[in-house]
């Protein structure tokens, strides 16, 4: 299943990069390796699977206006209840279609958020987050940028302190751009 479903990944990126960014001044760009995610091979092909169905979920773009906030998942906490308008759209789960390394299902989307956070702190929009990742290390990222993430289906409270919250304070609107090319996932800010 995974080879259909990066081939689906991948074929709803634009071709040419260079144009999405061309007229836009670029706030942010963070990336990472899909092939360094874990040291056991069976584990980061899980996580890459996870992480690229979560960006197939969300889009290959999205933008923030004025005063609008990202959460990671639709479970959030009360004071941002009116202000989120996107989320992943998935509950990282078995009927979502993530897939389990034996540990949970969705393992790897915090490495995900984790990246989306260090790019939109790089851009200078407001984040939010309680729990850190540091309970383990996420490759490629600083671990001061580690965000975990979890959905608990019956526990809203639980689920939206492990949440990650992006708001667009600034007073034109924020474009986030996924880009994978078939080893690095790259997200550019506008």
């Amino acid at each position: 299943m995974l080879p259909i479903v990066m081939s689906v990944i991948v074929a709803f990126l634009p071709p040419n990069q260079a144009v999405l960014g061309a007229s836009r001044t670029e706030l942010a760009s963070r990336s990472f390796s899909l092939e360094n995610r874990y040291d056991n091979k069976f584990v980061n092909d899980v996580f890459k699977y996870n992480i690229l169905l979560t960006v197939k979920y969300m889009g290959d773009s999205f933008t923030l206006q004025p005063g609008e906030t990202f959460a990671f998942h639709d479970q959030v906490l009360s004071e941002y209840k009116e202000k989120v308008v996107k989320t992943t759209n998935a509950h990282f789960n078995y009927q979502d279609g993530f897939k389990s390394d034996g540990l949970l299902y969705g393992d790897g989307v915090c490495h995900l958020a984790s990246l989306l956070y260090w790019a939109a702190k790089d851009a200078g929009l407001t984040t939010f987050y309680f729990a850190n990742h540091n309970f383990a290390k996420i490759n490629d990222v600083p671990r001061e940028y580690g965000v975990s993430i979890k959905f608990m289906p019956g526990d809203p409270s639980g689920s939206a302190r492990q949440n990650l919250y992006i708001t667009n304070d600034f007073d034109v609107p924020v474009t986030f751009t996924f880009i994978y090319d078939g080893v690095n996932l790259t997200i550019k800010i506008y």
